[in-house]
């Protein structure tokens, strides 16, 4: 007999949405079952073992400050750290992190073990069951039924999964796992419109068939900074990665190939990733250059494997092996796991609400790979707002969203369900218009008071660092009516090569001399005694040196919530608004912006159409 039981949110999946999109309706208090074709595959790191990187680190420390996993999990198996950016300005540094491939696995489906509110089941969901254009429920391929109050759906790469290795594909949501075969039909049935992705990644390789004796050594920091609050210190052993390069013989081989790749004989139809290409499209999008970087990396530290970053294939295992071997400190290795693409379904996300629940069926929503993201930190933040929704709903109360000016996950939302995704999306700094504000170092003014707010968070640990904020504010203002006499700072500014004060002017305050490029917090502390912590020295730097610009952001930032003020009612007719062209009125009642902030960054709506929808608002539409 079928079993039937009933909890207040099902979530589909136990990959990096999966796991955040459960945790936290967990721990605010819901009943949650989190389904999965394989309980030994929850928290899979399916491409290469790592976290962070250039924006995708800003989204993994802001889903930690709003009481996420994924940063404690990064900071648990962590084999080597490493701040990119370093010889840039604070809005674009990003920590990254190599991971132990097993070890995050482990980690992962413990701390959802863990959560007693969590029950986990190794089932395939197959249909999504409707009353009255709510969801309610889930059926199972055994036939099992288990209700709720509302459904996330995280499926990565497994819906319809077709895997290819050179012109042979088979169905598969990962190497050697199996497709998750019948949701798909499920979801097309209550009017929700896929398309189909492609995603691939590099092969693994035996460690003992790498020669590195002549290849550049890649170390961590030497001072790793975590990505968690909840983390003090990094103790583990930290490993280095290698950089080797392909070459002219490399990309001889693969042009060679390309008959035999299915990227270029039309067996894969999904479209892939444009930021992070396999080695085939390199070599022929680029065909001036003689090379491309590839990063060995390993996968933990026991592992008897290498990861090649940057080597993504789905050519034949024969032409891999001929790569490979063309390849300087490679020309001994020996494949353990071959190179594959995989096609899959995702849902257009124009079709999501704000809140990423689906406009189609209610309590009804959908994170990750997915809504046509790429990568374990976007799947991530999506996830763990997913489930804070998907909790709130059930508790009938006001939704969470974050703002484009708040949040790396605030444009990562809304660029996804304003724009028309038609390729894997990936997070870059350069999509935050307002990147001087979300910067890394100051995450937890931004977010950690919506953490504490919704359950998430520990209390004391939010006012822990509220009195870390006090502390940097009466810093500042304590060094802006500190005088230093230009005996005591001229030898400094000397030693800096900057410009000395001059004995007539009798001082200058230490907040105007840590204005200056070449001046940082220790020299300051130098000059006047001061004793904090090097992290909040530096963050005091950053806020003093970039104040004028940060002001700057802060206004313009003012400006756009008048945009946001101006809500477009959700019923909103815009076919009878006189001059909206056909195009506009299309994109519109495609996206239905809930503001006209969001109205705004439709492609192909103009100023003019703004001004129209405006004065119809006020007219009262």
């Amino acid at each position: 007999m079928a079993q039937t039981a009933k909890y207040d949110i099902i979530v589909i999946g136990g990959g990096h949405a999966g796991i955040e999109a459960a945790l936290a309706p967990a721990r605010m208090g819901c009943d949650v079952l989190l389904l999965t074709l394989s309980i030994d595959t929850i928290g899979q790191m399916s491409c290469n073992p790592s976290v962070g990187g250039l924006a995708k680190g800003h989204l993994v420390k802001e889903v930690d400050v709003l009481g996420g996993e994924i940063g404690i999990l990064a900071d648990k198996t962590a084999v080597q750290y490493r701040m990119l950016n370093r010889s840039k300005g604070p809005a674009v540094w990003s920590p990254r992190s190599q991971n132990d491939r097993a070890r995050y696995k482990e980690v992962a489906r413990k701390a959802l073990e863990n959560e007693h509110n969590i029950v986990i089941k190794q089932e395939e969901a197959c249909e999504v069951l409707i009353q009255d254009g709510k969801a309610i429920g889930i059926r199972t391929k055994i036939g099992n039924e288990y209700r709720a109050q509302a459904i996330v759906l995280t499926t990565g790469t497994f819906l319809n999964g077709l895997m290819h290795i050179g012109l042979n594909n088979f169905p598969g949501g990962r190497l050697a796992e199996a497709q998750a075969s019948h949701l798909s039909d499920s979801l097309k049935k209550l009017g929700i419109n896929l398309g189909r992705l492609k995603t691939g990644t590099s092969p693994r390789i035996a460690k003992e068939g790498v020669n590195v004796a002549n290849l550049r050594v890649q170390y961590g920091d030497e001072r790793p900074m975590p990505f968690s609050f909840c983390t003090e210190y990094i103790t583990q052993e930290q490993l280095p990665c290698y950089i080797t390069h392909t070459n002219e013989r490399t990309h001889e081989i693969i042009q060679k190939n390309l008959d035999r790749s299915p990227l270029y004989t039309g067996k894969i139809i999904g479209i892939g990733p444009r930021y992070c290409p396999s080695i085939e499209t390199k070599v022929v999008r680029f065909s001036d250059r003689t090379s491309h970087i590839v990063f060995i990396e390993p996968e933990g530290i026991d592992a008897g494997e290498f990861y090649l970053n940057g080597l993504a294939t789905s050519l034949p295992c024969d032409v891999q092996v001929d790569m490979l071997h063309s390849i300087e400190g490679l020309e001994e290795a020996e494949i353990t796991r071959p190179g594959y693409a995989v096609e899959y379904d995702f849902v257009y996300p124009v079709q999501l609400g704000p809140h990423l629940e689906t406009k189609v069926v209610r309590n009804l929503f959908c994170a990750g790979q997915i809504n046509g993201t790429s990568g374990y930190e976007e799947a991530a933040a999506q996830g763990i707002m997913a489930g804070i929704n998907a909790a709130l709903k059930i508790r009938d109360e006001k939704p969470f969203t974050l703002k484009r000016y708040e949040a790396y996950i605030g444009v990562l939302i809304d660029d996804l369900i304003t724009k028309n995704t038609v390729e894997p999306y990936r997070m870059f700094t350069s999509l935050a218009e307002h990147r001087l504000i979300l910067r890394i170092d100051n995450v937890a003014d931004r977010l950690m008071h919506y953490g504490v707010k919704y359950g998430l968070v520990d209390e004391d640990r939010g006012q822990k660092f509220a009195n870390e904020r006090r502390e940097i504010d009466e810093t500042i203002e304590r060094l802006k009516a500190t005088v230093v006499k230009p005996e005591i700072a001229n030898p400094i500014l000397r030693e800096k090569e900057e410009t000395e004060i001059p004995q007539e002017r009798g001082g200058q305050s230490l907040f105007q001399i840590l204005k200056r490029p070449n001046i940082n917090y220790h020299d300051i502390a130098r000059m006047n005694n001061l004793e904090l912590p090097e992290y909040i020295g530096t963050r005091i730097e950053i806020e003093v040196k970039y104040e004028g610009y940060i002001k700057r952001e802060e206004e313009s930032i003012e400006k756009l919530k008048e945009l946001e003020r101006e809500r477009i009612p959700e019923n909103f007719d815009y076919e009878n608004i006189r001059g909206l062209s056909n195009e506009a009125k299309s994109k519109l009642n495609e996206v239905r912006p809930v503001t006209l902030d969001q109205a705004s960054r439709i492609q192909g709506i103009s100023p003019s159409d703004i001004l129209l929808l405006l004065l119809h608002i006020k007219k009262g539409g």
